[in-house]
C-alpha cells in the first residue's frame, strides 16, 4: 500500500462516517481499518498463486465479488465498494470506477467484538444454544447453496488433490520453522493413503450433490452473534476451487477450529445439531480427512505471515506459535483419518 494512503487511512478525520479513532489490523492478504461504526478492508497487492490481488483491476473485481457473496450469510452488513484516489494531490473517497482510483476498499458495518464467537469462546461466555443456532444457519445455507456440475469434480480425489498438493508444495520453505520434516511427510503419506483407500467415498458424496458453493473459510473469527442473529462473514471470494467443496469440509473447518481453541465439547455440539438439521450418513467418516486439511491450511496461512515485511516482529512470533499448534493438530487428525 502507498505509504501516504496508509497514513490517511490511519487518520480518523479521513473517513466518510465520523469516528474518533481507527484500529489497523492485518492478515496475510488484507489491511482492515476499524472505525466506530464501520470496517474497511483493503486487499494487499499480493499473488500466492491460489490468490491473485496483484493488479488494481483484480482487487476491484474481487471487492465487488466479496460484497455479493457475503450478502448470502450477512445481509445488510456488506455496504459496498469505495474507490480511493488522489485529486489535487490529496487522497479522497470516490466511486470505485473513477479514473483517479488507485485503490479500493470494501465497506462493512462493524460487528461488535464482544459478539465474535472466538472472543466468547476464549472468555468462556458462550450462551446456551449458541452452537444450535450456528448449526441451523450453516445447515440451511448448505441446503440452499448452489450446485454446479462444473465444480462437482472438486469433491473427488482427482479434483481435491490439487488443494492438498498445493499445500504441501507451499509449505516446503517452512520445514524446520513451523513444521517438522517428519510431520510433513507423515501427513502427506496419510493423505495419499486416504485417496487410495477412501477415494470412492469422496466420489460418492460428489455424485450425491454434496459439493456446493459454500463459505470456504468457516471458523470462529468469522461468526458473530449480534442482536439475536448469527452473522457469518468474510467468505472466500478469490478462488472458486476453495469455495466450492463438499459440505463436510466446511463442517470440518469449524469443528477443527473449536478443537484448536480447546473447546471440543462445542465442536461436538455443533456437529450433532448440524446432523439433526441436515442428516448425512457418511459425514463422520470423512470428517478427519477434511479436519486435517483445514488445520494444515491454517498452519500454512500463519506461516505466510512470517514472510510479510509489514507484520511486526511480535505478531510474527505469535503467528509462528499458532502455526506450530495447527500443524500439530493436523498430524493428530492424520493419525485417525484412514
Amino acid at each position: 500500500m502507498d505509504p501516504s494512503l496508509l497514513e490517511r487511512l490511519l487518520d480518523p478525520s479521513f473517513y466518510p462516517v465520523p469516528t474518533r479513532k481507527v484500529e489497523h489490523l492485518q492478515t496475510h492478504i488484507s489491511h482492515l481499518f476499524l472505525t466506530h461504526e464501520r470496517a474497511y478492508k483493503v486487499k494487499k497487492e499480493v499473488n500466492f498463486g491460489f490468490l491473485d490481488y496483484s493488479t488494481l483491476e483484480k482487487r476491484r473485481a474481487f471487492a465487488f465479488k466479496e460484497v455479493e457473496l457475503n450478502s448470502r450469510l450477512s445481509p445488510h452488513i456488506y455496504l459496498g465498494v469505495w474507490g480511493l484516489g488522489r485529486r489535487g494531490g490529496e487522497w479522497e473517497w470516490m466511486p470505485p470506477r473513477e479514473p483517479e482510483v488507485e485503490e479500493v476498499a470494501v465497506e462493512m458495518v462493524r460487528l461488535p467484538q464482544e459478539g465474535m464467537l472466538k472472543e466468547m469462546v476464549m472468555e468462556d461466555r458462550v450462551p446456551p444454544n449458541t452452537m444450535a443456532k450456528i448449526a441451523r444457519k450453516v445447515a440451511r445455507f448448505h441446503e440452499e447453496a448452489l450446485e454446479d456440475p462444473n465444480f462437482t469434480s472438486l469433491g473427488t480425489p482427482q479434483g481435491f488433490k490439487k488443494n492438498t498438493d498445493e499445500n504441501f508444495h507451499q509449505t516446503k520453505e517452512f520445514v524446520g520453522i513451523t513444521i517438522s520434516p517428519w510431520d510433513l511427510e507423515f501427513i502427506k503419506d496419510k493423505t495419499e493413503e486416504f485417496y487410495r483407500r477412501r477415494g470412492t467415498l469422496m466420489e460418492e458424496r460428489a455424485m450425491q450433490g454434496l459439493v456446493k458453493d459454500c463459505h470456504g473459510d468457516l471458523h470462529s473469527q468469522h461468526i458473530c452473534l449480534w442482536e439475536g442473529r448469527v452473522y457469518i462473514y468474510d467468505c472466500i471470494e478469490f478462488n472458486e476451487r476453495f469455495r466450492y467443496s463438499d459440505v463436510a469440509s466446511e463442517v470440518a473447518f469449524l469443528t477443527m477450529d473449536l478443537e484448536f481453541l480447546s473447546v471440543p465439547h462445542l465442536a461436538q455440539e455443533f456437529l450433532e445439531h448440524y446432523l439433526k438439521e441436515r442428516p448425512d450418513t457418511t459425514l463422520r467418516e470423512i470428517l478427519p480427512f477434511y479436519q486435517c486439511y483445514r488445520a494444515f491450511v491454517r498452519g500454512k496461512v500463519e506461516s505466510f505471515l512470517l514472510k510479510d515485511p509489514a507484520i511486526p516482529k511480535r505478531k510474527k512470533l505469535e503467528a509462528l506459535l499458532r502455526a506450530h499448534r495447527y500443524f500439530f493438530l493436523a498430524r493428530r487428525y492424520a493419525e485417525v483419518m484412514v
